[in-house]
């Protein structure tokens, strides 16, 4: 493999296919599990979970899988700046929300999910690789990690991002195109440059030597190929897996997928993410960039909206080739993706072998 320091995990892999480590339910210990088991990595989404959930999670996988399993989490940022308060203008705005579904709404707060006790939990468990979205944390964090044998990625939306991430640490790079679905991991949420995956695939090859997993947009074999093609040393996929038999994600969800096109949104947690446009995010096009505090004040809604099934008013993450997901147990769509990434590169180099 190609890259400065780092990489080991992909190394091993025998599917070039990493799961998209999806918070909030999606990915459940059985799907990582089962992602690993085929060949692939599977990720832990730990975002949203209190240390003591995480901790369970990580128990349960291991009762799964002797494989490589990683987890993810949310890196804490500032609360964003801004004249008056947006964040109460828009909770003012969702009260005719809360009353039609018959519950408060939450209050906004700022945390840091809990970054420390989990950062602690992870150094002591030795997970082989641990994954950052939403900011790079400073080289020392990143450091103590691989000391401890873990592998330290860090999520980059652009050169500049892969830059940093590289100069702090980061063993390999995990770049979200604009396609994907759910949160869109930039460090700076103010920062809309949405750069296409294979676009950012070759301007991060240009700028930093580290490997690089491909992630956005990404539904088959195919599409693996070609990011493989361009430079990268595996492909992420998450709304691949939301069908899954394994998956966690909510039958409705599950439902919405194929149908319908994606946008992106702060309107459900105030920080982009994208996801199939529904009736909330029709009605509410304009929420502050305020991350945790609105994830916080349309929690009951979202609950409100899964314990019913009404997929209009909770977040329907997808990435913009969500009509290519597949109902299947994961193992299967590992190997089906493999077995196609493979095939699309023998033809491709069919195609243009020189004469």
């Amino acid at each position: 493999m190609t890259g400065a320091r780092g990489g080991a995990a992909l190394d091993r892999l025998r599917e070039p296919v990493v799961l998209a480590p999806m918070a909030g339910g999606p990915s459940s210990p059985a799907l990582a599990a089962a992602v690993s088991e085929a060949g692939g990595l599977g990720m832990l989404g730990g975002g949203y979970l209190a240390p003591d959930a995480l901790r369970a999670q990580l128990a349960a996988v291991r009762e799964l899988t002797g494989a490589p399993v990683g987890v993810n989490l949310f890196v804490p940022g500032p609360r964003p700046g801004g004249g008056g308060d947006p964040v109460a203008a828009y909770r003012r705005e969702l009260r005719p929300e809360a009353q039609r579904a018959g519950v408060a709404l939450g209050e906004p707060r700022a945390d840091d999910d809990g970054w420390a006790e989990k950062l602690d939990l992870l150094a002591r468990a030795g997970v082989p690789v641990v994954s950052f979205t939403f900011g790079c944390p400073g080289p020392a964090v990143l450091e103590e990690l691989a000391a401890a044998g873990s592998e330290p990625w860090v999520t980059v939306t652009s050169p500049e991002e892969a830059v940093r991430a590289s100069e702090a640490g980061a063993r390999a790079l995990v770049l979200q195109g604009a396609e994907a679905g759910g949160h869109r991991g930039t460090f700076d949420d103010a920062d809309e440059r949405d750069i296409g995956l294979l676009a950012l695939i070759r301007l991060v090859v240009a700028a930093v030597d580290r490997p690089l997993v491909a992630a956005g947009g990404i539904g088959d074999g195919a599409a693996i190929a070609g990011v493989l093609a361009a430079g990268a040393h595996a492909a992420q996929l998450g709304t691949a897996f939301l069908r899954a038999h394994e998956a966690g994600t909510h039958p409705a969800h599950q439902a919405a997928l194929g149908a319908g096109r994606t946008a992106i949104t702060r309107a459900f947690t105030g920080r982009r993410a994208r996801g199939l446009v529904n009736r909330f995010m029709r009605e509410h096009p304009v929420a502050p960039s305020a991350y945790p505090e609105i994830h916080h004040v349309t929690a009951p809604l979202r609950a409100a909206a899964r314990a019913t099934g009404d997929a209009g008013g909770f977040n329907l993450w997808a990435g913009q080739a969500h009509a290519l997901a597949r109902a299947a147990p994961a193992g299967e769509i590992v190997r089906a993706l493999g077995a196609e990434a493979r095939t699309a590169l023998a033809g491709a180099a069919e195609r243009w072998r020189s004469p």
